[in-house]
C-alpha cells in the first residue's frame, strides 16, 4: 500500500496550496479524538475534495471519521481475511478501471459475479467495496472527479429484497455527506425491469446533488458518451482486461496490504471518550433507528 506523491499531486493541482492544507493539518493533529497519524495526503484529499474551504474540509472529515466509527457494518473489521469478506470477493467485482475519461475523471465498476442471492450480503458487499475505494484513492492520489458505475446485469428481485433500507440510509448518508470525493456521476447500466424497486430504496435518501448526477442506461452506446468504450474491460465492448481477472489482481492487492488496511481502519477512526465535548453517537448522525424493513417486493 503505497502512497501516492505528494509532489505529483500538488504539481497537479496548483490552485492547491501546500501551506494551507498543513495548517488543515495541524488542525487535525489538534483534534484530542482523532489520530495523530492521520497524513498530509489524507488530510489532502478531504481539502480537495471540499473545494480548498477550510472549515467545509474540517466538517467533512469531523463527520467521515465519526462515520466511520460508527458504521460498524461497513468500515469496522476490515481485515479481508474475515469470511464475510471473503464471500464478498467470490459474489462481487469491484474494480477501479486502468486511464481516465477524456475530462480525467477516474471510473470504479461493480459488477454480480455470483448470481445466488443466498451468498449476496447487501453490507458485506459496501465494505469490501470501500475497502477497494479507500485503498485506490490512498494509491491514485487526489483527482479531478469519479464516476462510479453498477453493472446490474444477473440481478434479481431476490438481490433487492435483502438490502436493509437503514443500511441504504446509511450508505449514501456516507457517500454525499462524508466521502472525500468528487463524484462526477453515478451510472447504473444494465437495468433490470424492477429499477423503480432500486430507486424506491436509493430516493427517499437521495440530495438533489446527487439526483443530478445519477444516470440509468439500457443501451450502452449512450453510457460510452460518459465512459468512453476503450477504457472499459473486454465484456463491455473495450480494450482492457476482463473485469474477472481485474478483480483478482486488485483483491489480491488487499490481501497483500492486510496489516496496512487495519492500521488504516484505526487512522481514520474517532476516541469519542477524547471528543472536546459531547461525544456522538449513530443517532447524532442518522437520527433514531426506528423500525427500519427490508423493501416489500411484490
Amino acid at each position: 500500500m503505497k502512497a501516492a506523491s505528494l509532489e505529483d499531486q500538488y504539481a497537479s493541482f496548483p490552485e492547491i496550496k501546500r501551506s494551507e492544507v498543513r495548517k488543515f493539518l495541524d488542525w487535525i493533529h489538534a483534534q484530542p479524538h482523532i489520530s495523530e497519524r492521520f497524513s498530509e495526503g489524507e488530510a489532502l484529499h478531504f481539502f480537495h475534495a471540499c473545494r480548498c474551504s477550510m472549515e467545509v474540509a474540517k466538517q467533512v472529515l469531523d463527520t467521515n471519521l465519526t462515520a466511520r466509527t460508527h458504521l460498524d457494518e461497513f468500515f469496522v473489521s476490515l481485515d479481508c481475511e474475515r469470511p464475510e469478506i471473503r464471500r464478498a470477493m467470490r459474489t462481487v467485482s469491484i474494480v477501479p478501471l486502468p486511464g481516465a475519461t477524456h475530462e480525467g475523471y477516474r471510473v470504479i465498476l461493480a459488477k454480480l459475479d455470483d448470481l445466488n442471492t443466498a451468498n449476496y450480503n447487501f453490507a458485506d458487499a459496501m465494505k469490501l467495496y470501500c475497502m477497494v475505494f479507500d485503498f485506490w484513492m490512498y494509491e491514485d492520489g487526489i483527482q479531478p472527479g469519479h464516476v462510479i458505475v453498477i453493472d446490474l446485469q444477473g440481478t434479481s428481485l431476490g438481490h433487492v429484497a435483502r438490502i436493509g433500507l437503514l443500511q441504504m440510509k446509511k450508505f449514501l448518508f456516507y457517500l454525499q455527506e462524508a466521502a472525500a470525493i468528487r463524484l462526477i456521476g453515478f451510472h447504473f447500466i444494465n437495468i433490470v425491469p424492477f429499477m423503480d424497486k432500486i430507486l424506491a430504496l436509493m430516493t427517499p435518501f437521495m440530495k438533489k446533488e446527487l439526483s443530478t448526477v445519477l444516470h440509468m442506461h439500457s443501451d450502452l452506446n449512450d453510457f460510452y458518451k460518459f465512459v468512453p468504450k476503450e477504457m472499459l474491460p473486454k465484456e463491455y465492448g473495450g480494450r482492457e482486461e476482463e473485469s474477472s481477472l481485474a478483480k483478482e489482481i486488485f483483491y489480491n492487492k488487499l490481501l497483500n496490504s492486510r496489516k496496512e488496511m487495519l492500521e488504516f481502519e484505526k487512522r481514520h477512526q474517532v476516541n469519542e471518550k477524547l471528543r472536546p465535548g459531547k461525544s456522538k453517537n449513530a443517532s447524532d448522525l442518522f437520527g433514531i433507528e426506528g423500525n427500519f424493513k427490508k423493501l416489500d417486493i411484490d
